[in-house]
């Protein structure tokens, strides 16, 4: 009997309602013979049912088997995704396998059950050819529901930058990000495209021309592009943008100079020479030779720090700068007192400077607070009105905080403060809210218009409308937006959905050439390029693979 039936070991039918005169009925109408075969109680009878038993065990123990491996395939497919997704190299699920069956040889010691549980895991397919295979099938597996939502946003935006791997192949990495009906968002990796030989502005163009072609993007719907703003992507006459506007299958889109560069380029005007310069040299002094840095190390630990050393600056991660004088300031005192001990130092009388140390302080505090600017400005789903919100509070912040300066007030400048101390001295838009009462609706609407190529007349009466609006002027918060109507608001909701669109940086690229150098390193310089955006997509993706599709799609086996 299986599954509440009964089933006739000769000819295998199931019979639907399992009763004993039911099971008599079919035996004496189908297999009425076997009475005079098989005799009752005869050992040639006990053979035949024995036999007939052993034949469904058979059967039966065939779909289990398949059962089984099944499982195994989907639990390959899901530690393959996290393999790949922390980075790690293909043939790593060996030892990922070797481990699991080392440590369920403890944890399971005591389970009756042990032997089928290190059978099962004994099973899981993770070869590095097998693990490969699983890659390739999961990023196809998520391109496809990347490609279903492109088809289905309502507009997108692209963000691209380019960079160099290990083996000094260029990638152009290009990010999207798709807003739907119901102004919601997705960003994702949209492809990674190897370019072998020269990157200039036409080979850039040439080359993402040749993947919307083959892939048949609707640029259609296209409303931005971010870039970082180098003359090969923004050149006036021929850069890429430029191209990308004298091409006919684009539309009239925006394009927008990452806003996290400028702001990296604006912070650089900030140099101070003659501190960092200072700065610099001592910190390069104890890092430079081998013996005096474990001389400063040592020094520092019998002052019991909390640091154990200097930190160094460079120009390319400028971030650095705010971190690396943060700590020279922490380990002032230390740094003066190792000079006067130790021999062979050069003298910095700066560091014995009261206005060079006050110099030295504020351009800490003001280093420190550019950083968190842009730690700010960075991360995923981040829209230009959200940016520029943080910008303009930045600067309104820097505004305020030298009027404070002028009265003296040095609660925000720390460093500015204990230096002072020591020397023993006293001392957001429309789009964010829209029923601001004065607001020019005339200058506004023309702006609006003027951006997204819409009728001036019509925004005007839909904002005026809007600001009478009591009803929505109360859920004037969240998802704001997509309480606008299609019929009533209709250029409005157009304006909120492709702003919500735009990108206001190359963040994510810059993200996921983090990913790339960690992926493709030197010790994997010879990973092919579809196997690096294989990696690279899902590692970043937010989609997660369909395992039981993926599953159901190949014949199921388990490890030998």
């Amino acid at each position: 009997m299986t599954f509440s039936k009964c089933v006739c070991l000769i000819c295998q039918s199931a019979i639907a309602i399992p009763k004993k005169r039911n099971v008599e009925r079919h035996f004496r109408t189908i297999h009425g013979k076997y009475d005079t075969d098989f005799p009752l109680k005869s050992e040639l009878r006990k053979r035949k049912v024995k036999e007939l038993k052993s034949q469904l065990s058979g059967q039966q123990s065939f779909f289990t088997q398949t059962s089984k491996a099944k499982v195994a395939t989907e639990a390959s497919f899901r530690v393959s995704h996290i393999i790949v997704k922390n980075k790690k190299s293909f043939q790593d699920g060996e030892m990922v396998k070797e481990a699991f069956v080392e440590a369920a040889d403890s944890l399971f010691r005591d389970f009756k059950n042990k032997a089928e549980i290190l059978s099962s895991i004994k099973a899981l397919q993770l070869s590095r050819c097998t693990v490969t295979r699983r890659c390739e099938a999961m990023a196809e597996d998520l391109t496809q529901q990347l490609w279903t939502d492109i088809r289905d946003c309502d507009c997108f935006s692209l963000q691209m930058d380019e960079s160099t791997d290990v083996s000094d192949t260029a990638q152009m990495c290009i990010f999207i990000r798709m807003v739907f009906s119901d102004i919601t968002t997705k960003e994702e990796l949209l492809t990674l495209l190897p370019m072998k030989e020269q990157t200039r502005r036409e080979d850039i163009f040439q080359s993402f021309k040749n993947f919307v072609e083959k892939t048949q993007l609707p640029v259609y719907k296209l409303m931005s592009i971010t870039t970082d703003g180098a003359p090969a992507m923004v050149g006036r006459l021929n850069g890429f943008i430029a191209k990308c506007r004298q091409d006919d299958d684009f539309p009239d889109f925006l394009n927008y100079h990452c806003i996290i560069h400028q702001q990296a380029l604006c912070a650089k005007m900030l140099n101070r020479k003659e501190i960092m310069d200072v700065a610099m040299k001592i910190a390069c002094s104890n890092r430079a030779r081998s013996l005096q840095r474990r001389l400063f190390r040592a020094h520092l630990e019998k002052a019991d720090c909390d640091h154990s050393e200097l930190l160094l600056h460079t120009d390319v991660r400028w971030l650095s700068r705010g971190k690396f004088l943060q700590r020279f300031r922490e380990l002032c005192p230390e740094i003066k007192e190792f000079f006067r001990v130790a021999a062979g130092h050069a003298e910095y009388t700066q560091l014995n400077d009261g206005q060079w140390l006050l110099d030295w302080a504020f351009l800490t505090d003001l280093t420190n607070m550019l950083n968190d600017l842009n730690l700010e400005l960075q991360g995923k789903d981040k829209t230009v009105i959200n940016m520029i919100s943080s910008v303009n509070a930045f600067k309104r912040k820097m505004k305020h905080l030298s009027s404070k300066l002028q009265r003296h007030d040095l609660a925000n400048f720390q460093n500015l403060a204990s230096e002072l101390e020591m020397q023993g001295k006293a001392f957001a838009t429309f789009m964010c809210y829209p029923f601001r009462e004065d607001a020019e609706v005339d200058s506004l609407a023309s702006q609006i218009a003027t951006l997204f190529h819409l009728n001036s007349s019509g925004v005007e009466d839909e904002i005026l409308t809007l600001q009478a609006d009591i009803e929505l002027k109360s859920r004037a918060h969240g998802q704001f937006w997509n309480l606008l109507t299609e019929v009533k608001y209709p250029n409005i909701r157009k304006c909120a959905t492709s702003l919500t669109a735009l990108f206001g940086s190359t963040y994510l690229c810059e993200s996921a050439f983090s990913h790339m150098k960690i992926i493709k390193s030197k010790y994997r310089s010879t990973m092919t390029d579809e196997h690096l955006e294989v990696c690279l997509r899902l590692a970043v993706s937010s989609y997660c693979p369909d395992y039981a599709s993926l599953t159901d799609s190949i014949q199921c086996k388990s490890s030998e």
